[in-house]
């Protein structure tokens, strides 16, 4: 059964965000000041994310105010991660989308984060951002 793994918000000012999540009642880590990515274990198993530079995973990505706009076309504030395990589940599973209909967002590619994953993603019938994840073949 596939679930939700995480959900993850592109933040602008990452120490803002921190302190008004912090205030919200979120245990965010001792330590996330400074950072561009920070994970908050939820009670549930699900996993939220922020993120201040979402360029490292996705290297198309382009913040709107970079350009001076509301929205471009390479930019998103939300995105739903489904963790499929491994690369060929992450392709499988994009290519099945793909062939139904939806539309493509990025095709699958290897990021070189400091953990190496696997990465698809791929737009809702409302046009909301979805990644599909997965472990690289070593």
């Amino acid at each position: 059964m596939l679930e939700l793994y995480m959900l993850g918000l592109i933040v602008q000012d990452m120490n803002k965000s921190l302190e008004f999540y912090r205030r919200l009642g979120l245990a965010i880590p001792d330590g996330s000041e400074g950072k561009s990515h920070v994970q908050v274990k939820m009670g549930n198993g699900l996993t939220l994310f922020l993120d201040s530079n979402p360029s490292r995973w996705d290297p198309k990505f382009v913040k709107g105010h970079d350009l001076g706009q509301a929205e471009v076309p390479n930019s998103y504030s939300s995105i739903l991660e489904f963790y499929l395990k491994t690369q060929d589940a992450v392709t499988e599973k994009y290519t099945e989308l793909i062939g139904l209909g939806y539309r493509s967002y990025r095709a699958p590619y290897l990021a070189s984060t400091s953990t190496e994953m696997y990465f698809a993603m791929l737009l809702d019938p409302d046009e909301n951002v979805i990644l599909l994840s997965g472990q690289p073949k070593k």
